[in-house]
């Protein structure tokens, strides 16, 4: 079996075995006090009308992004297409992937992620299983550009010079695109998979902050890395103990941003929970969800973390093919 096929099934076994002029990435959480709370009551905004492709419903939805207008756009991962959800609305309306799973440039085939480009009035999609990153115009949506191609990609994040970053479960790591590059550059991984400090081992969703450096959900080493703009090595600083649901450790973790303060937010996928990471703490703390509640009606199973401007939270549900909402307290 190829690496591609294995990171694949992977996926497949973690979704469906549990039952300003600025250019922009996912955008962090800004103006909070240390250790914010949010409501444990989650509000579906999209999907949660059982497992389809109908307008109204997800299949398998994984990394979403949060418009400065709460609109909210999903790589629906199943149905191989790219979904813009409206605020308040009842019924997404599909932008990307139109033509059904396929390689064309007009269909996708297991999209993971997606980032806003406001600069180009665009936005950057993973398609995974097709191997490439492509660009769709906000104006043209019929219009794909083929960015990067032969490329397991995962995760995206993007910085304020507008470089893209990519994150590569196949080869363990993480590039650097600026314009014009062909190659792009190692920035993160690279050295073979493993848990070294100049390791990953399926490194999932990541992010950027103003500082470019580049954090990483290092999902089969249950760990969260940050690799410093230029640097040889990674830092661990969250999880990195072992599998479990500890508050010191993380299961499988998928997205990642972080905040003004470099307080971290993690989706820890297997644990069913968020966990939160203040600067060079040692554990975390629960910050959506509950370790050990396991029942059909109260447990969900985040992939990836998106935040609007008022810093509510939204959690992608692949397992029950949702987003939810969490509003902040304080």
């Amino acid at each position: 079996m190829v690496p591609g096929i294995v990171i694949y099934v992977l996926i497949i076994t973690l979704l469906r075995g549990r039952g300003s002029n600025e250019t922009t990435t996912k955008p962090p959480i800004s103006s909070t006090p240390k250790n914010p709370i949010w409501k444990q009551d989650g509000i579906t905004v999209a999907g949660g009308n059982g497992i389809g492709n109908q307008s109204n419903q997800l299949d398998g939805p994984q990394g979403i992004f949060i418009d400065n207008d709460k609109t909210i756009y999903i790589a629906d991962f199943f149905n191989h297409r790219i979904v813009q959800w409206r605020p308040n609305g009842t019924h997404g309306e599909v932008i990307a992937g139109r033509n059904g799973y396929g390689h064309g440039t007009d269909q996708l085939s297991y999209p993971k992620d997606i980032i806003n480009d406001t600069q180009r009035n665009s936005l950057i999609i993973c398609d995974f299983m097709n191997r490439r990153v492509i660009r769709l115009s906000k104006q043209n949506k019929t219009n794909q550009q083929i960015l990067i191609s032969n490329i397991h990609c995962y995760g995206l994040a993007m910085d304020k010079n507008g470089s893209i970053y990519v994150s590569d479960s196949t080869k363990n790591e993480v590039r650097r695109w600026k314009e014009g590059d062909t190659n792009g550059t190692i920035v993160a991984g690279g050295n073979g998979k493993g848990n070294n400090s100049n390791q990953l081992n399926v490194p999932t969703y990541i992010f950027v902050d103003d500082n470019y450096s580049l954090y990483v959900s290092d999902m089969r080493n249950h760990r969260v890395m940050k690799w410093k703009k230029g640097a040889k090595e990674g830092i661990v600083v969250a999880g990195g103990n072992g599998q479990g649901d500890n508050l010191e450790q993380l299961s499988n973790p998928q997205g990642v941003i972080v905040d003004h303060l470099d307080q971290i937010y993690v989706a820890d996928f297997w644990n069913s929970r968020v966990m939160g990471w203040c600067k060079n703490c040692s554990k975390g703390s629960i910050v959506i969800g509950k370790t050990g509640e396991r029942n059909k009606e109260n447990q969900f199973f985040p992939s990836s973390l998106s935040c609007d401007i008022e810093n509510n939270f939204y959690v992608a549900d692949p397992e029950n093919n949702r987003i939810q909402k969490f509003q902040i307290i304080r």
